[in-house]
């Protein structure tokens, strides 16, 4: 990579990162791109050269989060190490919103469904994000039944993926407006996933109980 390419490249990196920041804050109508140039230390114009509309900054930005999640939200590189009951605990852990970073995430997915139900084009990348957080549990399930750490019983991996995905966004924005604690919604989404899979009736402890994104 050349030296041209590399600053272009961190420079985008930090206006995404502080188009994170600021939309999970003020919502991505309330963002000022201004605002954004000058959390990343950057021209304004530079941001609209990476990003010509809201919708655009909207989906980079969630992007870029999505980005951090997958087995590096479980420890750098210990995803696959885990045996699959742990480590299935440990992403219903990233697919609900504790406090920090998870919460951050959480609001930034609440923005995508506000804004696909309201912009038609915003529709295929909220479809295509669901689809990979779909891919990676689906894995990991099918993973489990090979290693034969879970049990079968005529489940479909990718069916199981999409009820965990629909539990956690149901017992997630309860959780995030306070109408719910976290661990309850935690349990909630083992239970459904036990009989399935063969799994304990109590799930594992989170990997770091104070901080399940890191």
């Amino acid at each position: 990579m050349t030296g041209a390419a590399a600053t272009d490249r961190g420079a985008r990196e930090r206006i995404l990162a502080a188009a994170v920041e600021r939309i999970a804050r003020d919502g991505i109508d309330g963002v000022r791109i201004a605002r954004i140039a000058m959390d990343a230390g950057v021209s304004t114009s530079l941001v609209h050269y990476h990003f010509e509309t809201r919708e655009a900054l909207l989906e980079q930005a969630l992007e870029y989060s999505y980005e951090l999640a997958g087995d590096v939200r479980l420890g750098a590189g210990e995803g696959d190490a885990l045996e699959s009951v742990q480590r299935l605990a440990a992403m219903i852990d990233q697919f609900l919103p504790y406090p920090g970073l998870l919460e951050r995430d959480w609001i930034l997915w609440v923005e995508l469904w506000l804004r696909a139900v309201r912009h038609p084009e915003m529709r295929p990348t909220a479809a295509r994000l669901y689809e990979r957080m779909r891919d990676w549990f689906a894995e990991a399930i099918a993973t489990g039944i090979e290693r034969g750490e879970l049990e079968a019983k005529g489940a479909d991996p990718e069916r199981i993926a999409d009820r965990v995905l629909a539990l956690a966004d149901g017992y997630g924005i309860r959780v995030l407006f306070g109408d719910l604690e976290v661990e309850h919604a935690r349990r909630e989404i083992w239970a459904a996933l036990a009989d399935d899979l063969g799994l304990p009736a109590k799930a594992p402890p989170p990997l770091d109980p104070a901080n399940p994104r890191e």
